[in-house]
């Protein structure tokens, strides 16, 4: 499922325009991407967790040459699953 059929799902089950629905979906995604951005997190209870993680720095390998980089650390992304997704996924 892609972002437009999302969007179509919520329509048809909320009965909201299609557009109104596109506007609330984008709204929440630049909300939790900005919340990350400044290494917060968001979490829905029952639904999960958005939130950062630091990954430590590592030695990685070039692979058109073959030679040794360092990579640095870094924030990435995560999510957790809550209990009630876990439970509907079962």
């Amino acid at each position: 499922m892609n972002k437009a059929d999302l969007v179509n799902n919520i329509a048809k089950k909320s009965g909201m325009a299609r557009k109104d629905v596109e506007v609330i979906l984008s709204g929440f995604l630049g909300e939790v991407t900005e919340v990350l951005s400044t290494g917060g997190k968001v979490q829905l209870v029952g639904f999960g967790t958005f939130e950062t993680r630091q990954r430590g720095s590592r030695v990685g390998r070039n692979p058109q040459t073959g030679k040794e980089i360092q990579i640095p650390a870094t924030n990435v992304p995560a999510f957790k699953a809550g209990n009630k997704l876990k439970e509907a996924v079962k």
